[in-house]
């Protein structure tokens, strides 16, 4: 091998690593993207309640269609808008500010995410029945 046909060769191994890297770059962020989703954690539970502290991180995550298997109150933490989408596919979008409380009853079935550019943090009372 030649002074200039290892040179060459050193180069093009530089350039392929270079451009390996780059990728490895670009993928990055959807991969983390992919990998956020949305927090929910028993902070406090009894026999009468089960309180959890809920994020929605912006617009990247939802929680997947489930239901409430008991009534339940939101108490909003922070700025901003979720979107709910029931089973049917109807979807609503709702603006709210710290302190704003909400109710829905028991069975109710949706898929939850934030709408706006901030993530969402609400605590939810869950309200056990005998």
């Amino acid at each position: 091998m030649t002074l200039r046909t290892g040179v060459v060769f050193v180069m093009g191994v530089a350039t392929g690593i270079g451009a390996i890297a780059l990728a490895d770059r670009m993928v990055e962020p959807a991969a983390a993207q992919a990998a956020v989703k949305f927090e929910s954690r028993i902070v406090l539970e009894n026999d009468l309640v089960r309180v959890k502290d809920v994020t929605f991180p912006a617009g990247v995550a939802d929680t997947g269609m489930h239901t409430h298997d008991l009534a339940h109150v939101g108490i909003i933490l922070t700025d901003g808008a979720l979107r709910f989408t029931d089973p049917n596919g109807t979807v609503e979008t709702v603006t709210f500010t710290p302190g704003t409380v909400g109710f829905r009853e028991a069975n109710a079935t949706h898929m939850v995410a934030s709408a706006g550019p901030g993530a969402m943090r609400v605590i939810e009372v869950e309200i056990k029945r005998p």
